[in-house]
């Protein structure tokens, strides 16, 4: 499936056949291609905590107004953002390039964010929105459905989760076998409302 073909098809799927288990070289597959999400800076400050657990699943599924998908799904990763991460060894991200675009890169890094709690926190969320979408449109090339949540208590899940200190959880996003349609597409807006040329 090409990548405008997932983009079509790719639809919210709110029930999941709760008996499928996605084959351990099919999760690998997945998560290896969407950890090449780019992020600012190459910071890599999404984190993807996978919910596998069934008794956490249930009390993660009490936090998210008992909507079914979260235990019946074959996947649930709570999508959080380190908002720390600029300045945990930031030499690492960039070990590998040319010692020109360590030296430009890495100093950057620490004047980007340091001092910045919005600039942090933006980033991550920004950054987990690119990985999410990665993870659904990698899930559909590889014959899954998905749903990116937002309703449910962020901090109770929090709580479930361990999140750390300097950690925010963005969303959550569930992928497995559907059992039903999703709903019809809702409309799309006029283009001329959502893309602008120059200036609005």
């Amino acid at each position: 499936m090409d990548v405008i073909e997932a983009l079509h098809q790719r639809r919210a799927v709110k029930h999941y056949d709760p008996n499928h288990k996605m084959p351990a070289e099919t999760k690998e597959r997945l998560l290896e291609a969407v950890l090449l999400a780019p992020s600012a800076y190459n910071i890599q400050n999404y984190r993807l905590v996978e919910v596998s657990d069934p008794a956490l699943r249930k009390q993660v599924r009490a936090a998210a107004w008992d909507q079914a998908q979260i235990t019946d799904a074959s996947l649930l990763y709570v999508i959080c953002g380190d908002l720390s991460s600029w300045k945990k060894n930031p030499a690492r991200y960039w070990a590998h390039a040319p010692q020109p675009v360590q030296d430009f890169l890495v100093p950057a890094i620490k004047q980007y964010y340091e001092g910045k709690p919005q600039v942090q926190r933006d980033e991550a969320m920004r950054s987990a929105g690119l990985i999410g979408m990665s993870l659904m449109l990698a899930a559909k090339d590889l014959g899954y459905d998905s749903c990116p949540m937002d309703g449910f208590d962020f901090d109770a899940v929090g709580k479930l989760i361990g999140l750390p200190p300097e950690h925010v959880v963005c969303f959550i996003v569930v992928i497995g076998k559907a059992t039903q349609p999703s709903w019809p597409r809702g409309n799309r807006l006029d283009r001329k409302e959502t893309v602008i040329v120059n200036h609005f």
